[in-house]
């Protein structure tokens, strides 16, 4: 959940670590902090909030050096404040770090350092972490690096780290298991950046080293030696991002999220390039070429994600079991990973995840595995540990999403889903040649009818202001806009902190339209499928009870608007496909009622981009 930045080079690193935490703040806003080294000064400042209040703090301080690591903290142990702020000092002041994961076992931990005499200002068991290194390097009279590696052998649970010593000045360990880190490697390697993710590092250097669970590394100017937790020396890959600086700033407008939901032509268009030509009816994905076999012959498909990216399931759960006739299960991978599924050979697991660092669902794949069953990774982000964990996958191609409230990541997700089942039908031969062709001519059409459909924006404006003062609403949709009215609400609620949920229209009537009254406020997904006049019923019961309606309807319905209080008409498109569309007036309409309500809608209160711990 946490930001991790560092720096060592000959630059000033505090301006380094500032612009990257900045970048890194979607990642949580609880706090903010920086440890910078200047010879032998080691300089912590730290505070409760966000990464400007942390500006504020540090003028007029001492912020000089070349050596320095920074945090911005959603807090897990321990609540918002300045204290539980990383970074952290050990018992001697010698040693400063940061920390993003959850140690699990740092109760017992902690009991063992206090009978050893250690004192602790914080709650957090990140100031544990780092005083049982203290105590090891002390044990047993050893290099710092090795009191990491003796370390990580001993504690439970998930970390990416940064440490610094008053020591050693010229020296960054960094290590990590379960919390993606990523080191940048600058000009014949006179500098050295790390971070959660690239965003922080792009504006300095395109060669980056992704560390695999249980590697540390230790880096010195001109150097960079990693070894795994059993002292086994690893050889770094150096990758070259593809990512531009211009991907990660908001253009113009006034949030990531704006920004991200009008780049949904763009994102679909370059998911869809290359992988689908209509007029050859051409549907393929070349990064799941060798298990191509292993998906046709499933006996079953267990899509396993979280938040939006399970919504994104449910959709696929339908185009599956429609287009390629495979049976279909959608798990929350949160769940999956504490059952004692039944799943192996034979069965396909396809895990979803926008950052691929989700941590339930990494540890779902890890089971899957296990237990022989084919995983087949969708994400966006390119190197990420679920891309590399998976046995094969293919990439959204959104470009970065930093508004926390998913947008552009959830249709990308539906893009590369609906190709991937398209391309086992075809495949399959469960779709004629014509059927086939003509779904391709609607998917390349997709990108068009997103860009009619974000025309609507002032029009939904006009609607949100007059609902922004609700305390309820609800979604409904049948089939495949079902999922779209679970997303409709959890963007809502996420962004807005209105009460939203979401149902199946027809399981109004076994409890839901209990709540429905004049003030409360029911968004119908209500465009011509074949559940059409099903919706309609479902529409006129809502209204009998004096509900007021707001429908999203196909572009030239008729009969619907004469029955509801607002209409929202989006593009006609066949009905796998209408997901792609039908939420994007959603997206829209939560957050105008988000803004009007004074939210900030890229960084909801509680909530942080990448779940990277449970």
């Amino acid at each position: 959940m946490c930001g991790i930045v560092g720096y060592l080079g000959t630059q000033e690193a505090c301006d380094i670590l500032v612009k990257g935490l900045q970048r890194l703040e979607y990642r949580g806003y609880d706090s903010a902090g920086i440890a910078l080294m200047n010879g032998e000064a080691l300089n912590i400042y730290k505070i409760k909030g966000k990464v400007s209040g942390l500006e504020e703090l540090i003028q007029g301080k001492d912020i000089s050096g070349g050596l320095g690591i920074g945090h911005t903290r959603w807090a897990t142990h321990g609540g918002p404040s300045d204290v539980n702020a990383h970074p952290h000092y050990s018992s001697d002041g010698k040693l400063a770090m940061v920390h993003n994961g959850i140690i699990e076992n740092y109760g017992s931990l902690k009991q063992e350092l206090l009978n050893k005499g250690h004192e602790f200002e914080s709650e957090t068991d990140t100031e544990v972490f780092l005083h049982f290194i203290e105590q090891i390097q002390k044990d047993n009279n050893c290099e710092l690096i090795e009191a990491v590696r003796i370390a990580l052998t001993e504690v439970v649970g998930a970390y990416a780290i940064a440490l610094i010593s008053k020591d050693d000045p010229n020296q960054l360990i960094a290590a990590r298991k379960g919390s993606p880190l990523v080191i940048g490697i600058g000009e014949d390697k006179k500098e050295f950046f790390i971070a959660s993710d690239a965003t922080p590092i792009i504006e300095y250097t395109k060669d980056v080293v992704y560390i695999n669970d249980e590697e540390i590394a230790l880096i010195k100017e001109g150097e960079l030696t990693i070894i795994d937790v059993k002292n086994t020396p690893q050889t770094p890959y150096i990758h070259t991002l593809e990512m531009e600086l211009e991907a990660i700033e908001k253009g113009g407008y006034e949030h990531f999220m704006m920004k991200e939901i009008m780049e949904q032509p763009k994102s679909v268009a370059d998911c869809l390039r290359g992988r689908v030509i209509a007029e050859q009816s051409h549907v393929k994905l070349g990064g799941i070429h060798h298990h191509m076999e292993d998906l046709m012959n499933a006996n079953r498909i267990v899509i396993i994600a979280c938040g939006t990216s399970w919504h994104a399931g449910l959709v696929a759960e339908y185009i599956f079991e429609e287009v390629a006739r495979i049976p279909v299960e959608v798990e929350y991978a949160s769940e999956f990973r504490y059952r004692n599924p039944i799943i192996g050979k034979g069965d396909v697991v396809i895990a979803i995840s926008q950052s691929g660092e989700t941590a339930d669902t990494l540890a779902a794949i890890e089971i899957a595995q296990k237990n022989g069953a084919t995983v087949l990774g969708v994400c966006n982000v390119v190197g990420s540990s679920i891309a590399r964990v998976s046995d094969e996958g293919a990439y959204t191609h959104a470009g970065p999403e930093i508004g926390v409230a998913s947008t552009k990541a959830f249709t990308a997700q539906l893009t590369v889903l609906t190709t991937m089942a398209l391309m086992v039908a075809k495949e399959k031969k469960m779709l004629s040649d014509v059927n086939l062709q003509k779904l391709l001519f609607e998917l390349e059409q997709v990108p068009q009818k997103i860009e009619e459909t974000l025309k609507l924006d002032e029009e939904i404006k006009v609607i949100s202001a007059l609902y922004k003062d609700a305390t309820n609403f609800l979604y409904l949709g049948r089939g495949y806009n079902f999922p779209v009215a679970l997303e409709g609400a959890l963007k809502l609620k996420e962004i807005s902190y209105i009460h939203a949920e979401g149902y199946p229209a027809a399981e109004m009537k076994h409890g839901p339209i209990a709540l429905i009254d004049e003030e409360m406020p029911v968004v119908f997904i209500a465009t011509k499928d074949s559940s059409y006049d099903k919706v309609v019923s479902n529409i006129q019961e809502v209204k009998a009870r004096k509900g007021r309606v707001i429908a999203i309807v196909t572009k030239g319905d008729v009969l619907i608007p004469k029955m509801v209080d607002h209409v929202i008409e989006v593009p006609d498109v066949h009905e796998i496909l209408m997901p792609m569309i039908s939420v994007v007036p959603l997206q829209l309409l939560s957050y105008y009622i988000a803004v009007m309500r004074g939210c900030n809608v890229d960084q909801p209160r509680n909530l942080a981009k990448s779940v990277t711990v449970e």
